[in-house]
């Protein structure tokens, strides 16, 4: 990077573009729901200064404020990409920066649950579409023209009748002055200049140059740096530990225990705080620590498992379902299986705290800022204020980065130090410890009438709830085993309209491995088992599959999609030398179906030719985003099927890290077309949907064209 003068070329464009006046406006949701656009004023360098998604200086530089994380879904794009579109101006006009965690001037800034377009486009175009007003008003009253006269572009205010033009930097000062309207009507779709349009990532140049500031490139100053050395068994306690030999390695400034809470659990490890990370982590090399592994099961994934095909049959039979379901003309049940899962970001976790008296600050890849702002004022005692979580580039996140341990672990060792300190996650430290996305068992039972209809459904689950882990109850845990109404995720909400009886159960499986959201939670596992089974019930019924999805499906939204996969797929033309599946999944507001293509090689061994996805996701942003979402929900869905899990012996995982826990290699990815619906429907999500359909597409294939039909992930797609 060109430094001037010591100061960086990063650094100077920060620092002077909060030169001058700079208008800040932003949204705040009252109680009743609807949000609010106000304006207040407040002196500094920074200008006036509200809810802060759009600053303009007096050069008429815009600054727009992205308040979501960027884990590589797109929202670094598409909140400025909304935003611009209703303030009139290009986006190569603009400079994107994060937010810190701000609740009181932001709203909720979780990342999860595929929120950041569907929950907050009205709010964000509304805010652009304010500001503009607000512009638009002071030209206006400057020329002393009718305000129906006057219209914004590229950046300034025009005189319709004479051409006249003002800058947004000429206007700004007079603007912050005003009372921001309410309730602007928006533009239509069919008038929108950036939205809906294939536009350049604004974070692409940044993460291609090597200026993109992930997690492990923050540094602040006096900065120490820390790793920590954690029981193989996720509940042992720390008995003792030797650090001799590493307090003798230079740099060393300090070896102590540490605790984290993991959902109701307290974990213990081993800090080792250093001038250096190298210093840290080859001090922990030397270090030897005695763990108490007493009071819990040492769980081996055959185990697991079992228990969770015992776990199948607590609810009991329904008397009611089973005479339907035995009344069926044709009738089927079926086992299905899906493995723990880790996250495995590229980037492995990192987070520098620094606790001072009565502040912390925080600093990292971190997915859900405000709830982390929350739990570290509650457990450290200190103001929500006063607790600053600053976003930096995440290297991938999928839920894991969203949760709460690692800053926790990382403020307790800085408040120890009385320093900021960098803690840093090895990959074999992410990879062993999790949590993890729980494995499952689900019991199918179904019947078709004389028509070929589904007569009766029925899914049973046995899994670990992610919800279960907040109890602090003693493990293992002696009451009753609980139900969950997440066993319906991932299924399309228009099935349950036209099959006359369905039931849906599930059981919490409870064990000691910490378990964790996962790149569409239980989607990612339910639909794997609802659309292989949903297949199944189609060649029972002797019905072509993706027809015998259409039949039922009775709201012209699914149905819609049905036809358009077929027309894009060639489905009907399809020969008999290769397999075709599909699958359709809905969940977090998106409906997705895939529809893969297998066949075998010279050799004999099968291939995946082709994926086909179609994803409907109502109103959005930018296509090139979705695009790139759904081919990455693809092969990470791949890498699940075929190549991946995490499996356990004596209470331990497994697999520590790449060469056990293999990852899709370009070889092994197929060809990948994404076609996107266009409707009129609410936006919904995007980076989550597309996954849950591949699996169960990729085995309904294989059942077509072997007759094998597969119930457990991962398998070995050479051994089919």
């Amino acid at each position: 990077m060109k430094q001037t003068n010591g100061l960086s070329r990063r650094d100077f464009i920060r620092q002077t573009s909060l030169l001058g006046i700079a208008l800040t406006i932003g949204t705040y949701g009252v109680a009743s729901g609807v949000p609010e656009i106000i304006n207040v004023q407040t002196t500094g360098k920074t200008g006036i200064e509200l809810l802060a998604w759009i600053s303009i200086d007096t050069s008429g530089k815009v600054t727009l404020r992205n308040h979501r994380s960027e884990m590589g879904q797109g929202t670094f794009q598409a909140i400025p990409q909304m935003i611009a579109e209703e303030l009139e101006v290009n986006l190569d006009q603009v400079t994107v920066v994060f937010a810190a965690a701000n609740p009181k001037k932001f709203g909720p800034q979780p990342q999860e649950g595929s929120f950041s377009v569907r929950g907050w486009y009205k709010q964000l175009l509304q805010i652009g579409a304010s500001a503009r007003e607000m512009l638009i008003a002071v030209a206006a009253k400057q020329w002393n023209a009718e305000r129906s006269d006057c219209y914004a572009e590229n950046g300034q205010v025009i005189h319709r009748p004479s051409g006249k033009k003002l800058g947004y930097g000429l206007l700004v000062e007079e603007a912050s002055k005003l009372t921001p309207p309410q309730n602007v009507p928006l533009k239509l779709r069919k008038d929108y200049k950036i939205i809906g349009k294939p536009m350049r990532r604004q974070d692409t140049p940044l993460k291609t140059n090597g200026t993109a500031q992930f997690g492990l490139d923050k540094k602040v100053p006096g900065m120490l740096y820390a790793v920590v050395e954690r029981s193989p068994r996720f509940r042992g306690k720390v008995t003792r530990f030797d650090a001799s030999k590493t307090k003798a390695v230079p740099g060393v400034k300090n070896v102590f225990m540490v605790q984290r809470a993991v959902f109701g659990t307290l974990t213990e490890g081993v800090a080792v705080v250093a001038n250096s990370l190298w210093a840290a982590m080859q001090g922990r090399k030397l270090l030897s620590v005695e763990w108490d592994d007493s009071g819990f099961d040492h769980l081996d994934s055959g185990q697991l498992s079992a228990q969770m095909r015992e776990n199948l049959g607590k609810p009991g039979p329904s008397e009611k379902f089973e005479a339907v379901w035995q009344s069926s003309v044709r009738k089927i049940d079926a086992i299905y299986e899906t493995p723990y899962q880790s996250h495995s970001c590229m980037e492995p976790l990192n987070c520098i705290a620094h606790v001072q008296e009565n502040r912390i600050d925080i600093w990292g890849p971190i997915q859900e800022a405000n709830w982390i702002q929350a739990d570290l004022s509650e457990r450290m005692g200190i103001p929500k204020e006063n607790v600053t979580v600053n976003m930096t580039f995440l290297g991938g996140g999928f839920g894991r980065k969203g949760f709460t341990d690692y800053p926790h672990e990382a403020a307790l060792i800085s408040k120890t130090m009385k320093a900021p300190v960098q803690v840093v996650w090895t990959r074999e430290d992410d990879m062993r410890t999790g949590p993890f996305r729980t494995g499952a068992s689900y019991a199918c039972k179904g019947g078709v009438d004389k028509n070929g209809q589904i007569l009766a459904f029925q899914m049973i689950t046995a899994a670990q709830w992610i919800g279960q882990e907040w109890s602090p109850k003693p493990y293992p845990d002696p009451e009753p085993p609980s139900y969950n109404n997440g066993t319906t995720e991932g299924m399309l909400h228009s099935y349950l309209k036209a099959i006359p009886h369905y039931s849906f159960c599930g059981v919490g499986t409870r064990a000691p491995i910490p378990v964790l959201w996962w790149r569409s939670v239980y989607a990612s596992t339910n639909g794997f088992a609802a659309e292989s089974f949903i297949d199944e019930l189609a060649h029972l019924a002797e019905t072509d599959p993706l027809t015998f999805r259409r039949n039922h499906l009775p709201d012209k939204r699914y149905a819609a999609l049905v036809d358009q996969l077929e027309t894009i797929s060639g489905w009907k033309s399809r020969g008999k030398q290769a397999g075709w599946g599909v699958a359709i999944t809905e969940c977090f507001g998106g409906i997705c179906g895939h529809i893969v293509q297998v066949s075998r090689k010279a050799d004999g061994k099968l291939r995946i030719n082709k994926v086909i996805a179609l994803i409907d996701c109502g109103w959005y942003v930018n296509p090139d985003i979705i695009r790139a979402q759904v081919e990455g929900s693809i092969i990470m869905g791949l890498g699940a099927a075929i190549k991946h899990a995490t499996t356990f012996k004596d209470g331990k995982a497994v697999h520590q890290n790449f060469n056990t826990y293999e990852m899709p290699r370009i070889t092994d990815t197929p060809y990948i077309e994404v076609h996107i619906m266009e409707n009129d429907e609410p936006a919904g999500g995007v980076g989550e949907p597309g996954l849950p359909p591949f699996a169960p597409a990729l085995c309904n294939a294989i059942f077509d064209l072997t007759g094998k039909r597969i119930r457990m992930l991962p398998f070995n797609l050479e051994d089919v």
